[in-house]
């Protein structure tokens, strides 16, 4: 066969051409079409650089005779572009990239328009509109799959929401290690097997409780009947129409030592509702022993009324307050998850006082096999010979 005769460029072109290939400046298309002519110019064969460069052999052609059929007149700029509506649209460069990144990372809202999130079609249908002006005229012809590959490939994703938790509180560390001492005392009670070793001739027995409210529990009914699965429908079928009822307010502990759940069902979580969850505590646990619970820092909890009512029992209650924003640190948060996902999810019910029978039986089911729950995260950096900071009335006065 014979050797590819080598293309002759311009000494000026050919220096051109370099610059262009070289460049990271340089729009991946316009690079190729550069490489193309300068390896022609090497004596490459059309086959070797259409593999080299991963492209069509035809392409190869075209551009090389593009070239040999230019015109004086003719720049290398000129010769490497394409008819404006013809072939493939030029690459969006690293600018334009950074500048569609920039505005999606930006709310909607904050540049005029309603949303307060973005989805790929809006941002796509802005970019379209605002583009030009801002200097990136290749963006306007950006279409919505394309601005989904180029958020994709950067990790940003404009159209979903995380939440997170802002400390808040200047004692957040302190609070949350009081929190963990509880945990770490409370697991040197239970034996290698998960057992509690049993109080013995103790003079004073802690009892230890996590507590928080679950409030608006939604009491609703159906319009029509429920149609159970079918061989024909595999899924409960539902009239979209409802009716609300009301609803109620759930407020449990969680018996950290016996892992028993406590509730008990209101229409409010006010301070005297909260105070008939502490008299059924009292009521429950044998006279002398103390109580301790670990709560959050809602204003009930530390009201007058409720101060009150403490004055009335001296000494029998102790409180361990999470650090203001970190319920999670609160394990009856993990049962009221729990009790979501197996209860109360599509509840429907004919009357309010059914929904309340329900979350009492629900109670009455859990504790025939209780489940004991136990905390381990950052556990072995306390020390187990600290004192727990809790707060009983005089103290909760004092704040």
């Amino acid at each position: 066969m014979n050797k590819p005769k080598p293309l002759a460029l311009d000494p000026e072109h050919e220096i051109q051409l370099k610059k262009l290939s070289h460049s990271g400046m340089t729009p991946i298309l316009i690079a190729k079409r550069a490489k193309i002519l300068l390896l022609k110019a090497e004596g490459k064969s059309d086959d070797f650089i259409a593999s080299e460069l991963g492209i069509n052999r035809r392409t190869v052609i075209l551009w090389v005779k593009k070239y040999k059929n230019r015109t004086p007149d003719d720049t290398i700029d000129s010769l490497l572009s394409v008819s404006e509506g013809r072939g493939r649209k030029e690459e969006i460069s690293g600018e334009a990239k950074t500048w569609l990144i920039s505005i999606a990372c930006m709310k909607p809202k904050d540049l005029g328009l309603a949303a307060e999130t973005w989805t790929n079609e809006s941002l796509a249908n802005y970019l379209r509109t605002h583009a030009a002006e801002a200097g990136f005229e290749r963006l306007s012809t950006v279409s919505t799959s394309g601005v989904y590959r180029i958020l994709d490939k950067s990790n940003v994703k404009p159209f979903r929401i995380q939440y997170y938790c802002e400390r808040r509180d200047p004692d957040f560390d302190s609070k949350m290690h009081n929190v963990l001492l509880v945990y770490k005392q409370l697991s040197i009670q239970f034996d290698e097997d998960g057992n509690l070793i049993p109080f013995g001739d103790q003079d004073s027995v802690v009892h230890v409780l996590s507590y928080d409210e679950k409030p608006g529990i939604q009491a609703i009914a159906t319009t029509g009947e429920d149609r159970n699965p079918t061989l024909e429908h595999g899924t409960i079928k539902r009239d979209y129409e409802y009716k609300r009822l009301g609803t109620v307010s759930l407020l449990a502990g969680i018996d950290l030592q016996s892992g028993e759940a406590i509730p008990l069902v209101r229409d409010s979580h006010k301070s005297e509702d909260y105070i008939d969850f502490l008299k059924l505590l009292d009521n429950k646990y044998p006279h002398g022993d103390k109580i301790r619970i670990v709560l959050d820092n809602l204003a009930v909890h530390k009201s007058e009324q409720v101060q009150d009512y403490l004055n009335t029992v001296p000494g029998r209650f102790e409180f361990v307050f999470t650090p203001k924003h970190a319920s999670w640190l609160n394990l009856v948060e993990g049962f009221f998850s729990k009790m979501t996902k197996q209860m109360l999810r599509g509840i429907r019910v004919k009357t309010k006082q059914e929904l309340i029978d329900r979350i009492y039986k629900y109670f009455d089911e859990i504790n025939e096999e209780p489940v004991v729950y136990h905390w381990t995260w950052k556990l072995d950096d306390i020390d187990i010979n600290e004192e727990v900071n809790v707060e009983t009335f005089s103290k909760c006065a004092s704040n």
